[in-house]
């Protein structure tokens, strides 16, 4: 039964108590349910139980009832901010626990791995993977600034900002030493900035084309022929090492492509075979018998 189904008074009138028959005249009693009893035998068998201290509400005690439960109305609060919620909005949520609109919302809210306090709406967030963070609370690993809305890299259960990023992980350029934090390429097995693997001549970028390395420079081909390679002794053009005569022949600082270093009577080629020199001139081993 509910509050409104009992009534206390003084009895004017010659009554017992329904219980234990002592006289309620001239003193205060409760009427319940068409039975008039003292306010002893009202708290002892009559009165609800507050579910919330476990014990009776007394007539003399103010009653708060939701749904068959009962409270007194000092202990009808907010279990998390104990907040009294006599004459404010409240919801009634597990193990009978009465919660009041904030902390229900902050409850029901997602928590911010960083702090683990709840997101209401209105907070400023970042989410990542199913995790969620306040904006000021998703920071980076490493220096511990605030990345917030920015770029970052995720390693594990770590977080890194571009720069950290690039100072901890990123591979480092062989020539200017600084972080390849995109594209670049791979040169015996050394990495660099596509912008740094350049013609040292021209300047212009190698990445994907022919070249020649000659003493920790490079040079494309063009420039190879021009500034570096070697003039044939007999075709007087460079050898470049690329395309047709990839082989050198080499004599007393003279240079040929091997199918230019041949007979000058009957050309023979003489790569990698027995030779005469005279005059400037070759020749085979027979020419000059004849």
């Amino acid at each position: 039964a509910g509050p409104g189904s009992y009534t206390v008074g003084t009895m004017s009138e010659r009554f017992d108590c329904f219980y234990c028959r002592d006289s309620l005249q001239g003193k205060k009693y409760v009427q319940k349910e068409g039975r008039h009893c003292c306010v002893k035998c009202f708290d002892k068998i009559c009165a609800n139980t507050c579910i919330e201290c476990k014990k009776p509400i007394g007539a003399d005690s103010k009653e708060l009832h939701f749904k068959n439960r009962y409270w007194h109305d000092t202990c009808f609060r907010c279990v998390k901010c104990y907040k009294s919620l006599v004459d404010e909005p409240f919801m009634l949520r597990e193990n009978n626990k009465v919660w009041c609109g904030d902390c229900t919302t902050a409850e029901d809210a997602p928590k911010c791995k960083g702090c683990f306090k709840p997101i209401i709406a209105g907070d400023q967030n970042v989410e990542y993977k199913k995790m969620v963070w306040h904006k000021d609370c998703f920071t980076c690993s490493q220096c511990k600034k605030v990345i917030g809305s920015g770029s970052f890299f995720p390693k594990g259960d770590d977080f890194y900002c571009v720069s950290c990023h690039e100072n901890k992980f990123a591979k480092t350029c062989a020539k200017c030493k600084n972080p390849i934090t995109s594209g670049g390429l791979t040169y015996q097995e050394q990495p660099w900035h596509s912008e740094c693997f350049i013609c040292s001549n021209c300047k212009k970028q190698l990445g994907g084309k022919r070249f020649t390395a000659v003493e920790d420079e490079f040079y494309c081909v063009e420039c190879y022929k021009a500034c570096v390679a070697k003039k044939c002794a007999g075709c007087k053009n460079p050898i470049t090492g690329f395309g047709r005569g990839t082989s050198v022949v080499n004599y007393e600082d003279e240079s040929w492509h091997d199918y230019c270093f041949k007979c000058t009577r009957c050309a023979r080629g003489l790569a990698n075979k027995r030779f005469v020199r005279h005059d400037g001139k070759i020749y085979c081993a027979e020419c000059p018998k004849r």
